[in-house]
């Protein structure tokens, strides 16, 4: 099955490389843009048969190593 994980900085902690590309769109004349939050998207090919089973496993290596679970939060989809 493939699950697709979404790992994003948590609100209010500091994001400095989403104020680089902010800046950076200014520059380019891009003024609308009013915050940028910087992520990272994770797609897996996991074994299993049904859905519940292969989400719990994904959710358990998103917290054990895709997402620092301190300052960053995630969204997890299984696809098919």
């Amino acid at each position: 099955m493939k699950v697709e994980v979404r790992v994003y900085p948590r609100e209010g902690v500091l994001d400095p490389q989403g104020k680089a590309i902010k800046a950076a769109l200014e520059r380019l004349g891009h003024r609308s843009v009013k915050d940028v939050r910087a992520g990272k998207v994770f797609f897996l090919e996991v074994e299993g048969a049904d859905a519940a089973s292969v989400e719990r496993e994904a959710r358990k290596m998103a917290e054990e190593l895709l997402a620092n679970t301190v300052i960053e939060g995630y969204e997890l989809k299984v696809l098919s």
